[in-house]
């Protein structure tokens, strides 16, 4: 299990920063099928660009979690999951990325072109998870879309909403205390014990194997009072 709890950077400034290094170190420190946490606000494209293609390239498979939110740049690794899952009450967002760029209208014309391109890479990667189309997905980004977990299943950035196993393991057992089953039981009981009662060849000496006081229309009668209150 590996956890990407906070900001995407390639150089790690804080202690809850993500690089593509310290995420390659755990990433392939095991084998076989591997999940991610995810609760980050983003942060630098190329780090998530590079973690990315880590969690393509990895031969096992890749089941994401997102339990508080995957914005920005950390929604583009999800979208490296063989799984995504989103807890009820998780979110994901997505929208155009930004930059500073100084100087004069050459150097921020040469920041919109690059602002395109990054854009047109990071599109890539939500048509290979979602099969939407570029242009609904350009929309999507240039309206700076925020996703519940039913939002995100819908338009396909996830495949399912975490449930609660523990419910599922409760459920499971109480079914077989049904009333069929309780009743079944009963009547299996009482059946074995009037078919005691009712020994018609029995001898005078094994009389005493009977039980007293227990009639097959006193146990019939019992049962159907029983049934009643089942």
């Amino acid at each position: 299990m590996l956890e990407l709890y906070g900001t995407i950077a390639e150089e790690s400034w804080f202690d809850d920063d993500i690089t593509p290094a310290q995420f390659k170190e755990e990433l392939f420190a095991g084998s076989g099928p591997v999940t991610v946490w995810i609760n980050s606000p983003g942060g630098d494209c190329i780090a998530a660009s590079q973690i990315y293609t880590m969690l393509m390239d990895y031969r096992g498979d890749v089941t994401v979690k997102i339990d508080g939110i995957a914005a920005s740049a950390a929604s583009v690794i999800a979208m490296a999951g063989t799984e995504v899952l989103m807890a009820p009450t998780a979110l994901m967002m997505i929208h155009n990325p930004a930059t500073i760029a100084m100087g004069d209208h050459e150097d921020m014309q040469k920041a919109i072109e690059m602002l395109d391109e990054v854009k047109e890479s990071i599109i890539n990667a939500y048509e290979i998870k979602t099969s939407l189309s570029r242009a609904k997905l350009s929309h999507l980004m240039d309206a700076e879309t925020w996703m519940n977990a039913n939002k995100a299943v819908e338009l396909g950035f996830a495949d399912g909403i975490l449930e609660d196993e523990k419910v599922a393991e409760i459920a499971i057992p109480a079914y077989a205390f049904s009333r069929k089953t309780v009743q079944a039981a009963l009547m299996n009981k009482i059946s074995a014990k009037a078919k005691t009662v009712q020994k018609a060849d029995v001898t005078p000496e094994a009389q005493t194997d009977i039980p007293a006081g227990r009639s097959v229309d006193e146990l019939k009668a019992r049962l159907n009072t029983i049934k009643n209150f089942i």
